[in-house]
């Protein structure tokens, strides 16, 4: 059994009859699937297959949930444990766009929430997204800042996804087209080993509206992962990524397993796996990890 399809659901969510629908589903196909291994009960379950491409299993296994309330993944088995992580932070790790948090506590919510979210879709280029929205800040106290860092909330399972891929010897970085002043705290929090992001110019106190170069943009999210590879001897092959919006879309291609967390639809196409029912604890189970076997 070369390959697997893995199924996340939302704890308490997948149910025995929707594995027994793929199996019989691949069967179907031609393909022969091995015992079920279920790594959380009623949460994520591994179905080992062979005598199938692992495009036509996928295919044949999205036909075969018919919208049921999980996410797939199909992939093989050999090198599936990855040795870096490298994650977004805005709307991944974390549920908030901080920009937008900030706005909409000055109150110019109206003016940079629609260009965040047309960033996201990759509708505007980053940098000169990053640069509009930023520029409306300027001559706020820089005080400000750790005010609304402690407001940053985790999304579920984003310290023990981090935890755990430690525990097991893996290099975790936090690579965010954001600001350090909330990657920083964020990336503690979640205990990153690395932790890298743009950086707001503050003068005499205050935000003068720019931008520290270079910013850190699409490009430069997949260069970080490649550095960060090359300095632990791995191929790319053997690294993971995990992002939402256009601005993940080269990291997500580059990584050997490239998953979208609640994926807008400008990264939803390139994402190997897209998660909208499992948290990100599903990252862990793609790649075959055992609930037991969970840190946090």
């Amino acid at each position: 059994m070369d390959h697997v399809v893995t199924l996340v659901a939302a704890p308490g969510a997948l149910e025995q009859a929707l594995v027994e629908r793929l199996t019989a589903a691949l069967a179907a196909s031609g393909g022969a699937c091995g015992p079920a291994d279920w790594l959380a009960e009623a949460e994520a379950c591994d179905l080992p297959f062979v005598g199938l491409d692992p495009l036509v299993a996928r295919r044949v296994a999205q036909g075969a949930m018919a919208g049921a309330p999980a996410d797939l993944g199909v992939m093989a088995r050999a090198g599936r444990r990855k040795r870096l992580l490298v994650a977004d932070m805005e709307s991944t790790i974390i549920a908030e766009e901080m920009l937008d948090e900030l706005a909409a506590h000055l109150g110019i919510a109206d003016q940079v929430a629609p260009i965040t979210a047309r960033a996201m879709n990759g509708e505007l280029d980053f940098a000169e997204a990053l640069r509009a929205r930023v520029g409306l800040l300027a001559g706020q106290p820089a005080s400000l800042l750790g005010e609304m860092a402690a407001h940053a909330t985790l999304n579920p399972g984003a310290r023990t996804l981090v935890q755990t891929l430690r525990a097991q010897g893996a290099v975790t970085a936090l690579v965010s087209g954001g600001f350090a002043c909330f990657a920083e705290p964020v990336g503690a929090a979640c205990g990153f080993d690395r932790r890298q992001a743009n950086r707001l110019v503050i003068e005499d106190g205050r935000l003068t509206g720019e931008v520290a170069p270079p910013i850190l943009d699409r490009a430069a999210k997949r260069a970080a992962l490649e550095a960060l590879a090359a300095e632990q001897g791995l191929d790319l092959a053997a690294s993971c990524a995990v992002g939402d919006g256009a601005n993940d879309l080269d990291l997500l291609r580059a990584a050997g397993l490239g998953v979208g967390y609640r994926p807008k639809a400008a990264l939803r196409q390139a994402a190997e796996v897209s998660l909208d029912h499992g948290d990100l604890t599903a990252l862990l189970y793609l790649q075959g990890y055992h609930k037991a076997e969970f840190r946090d």
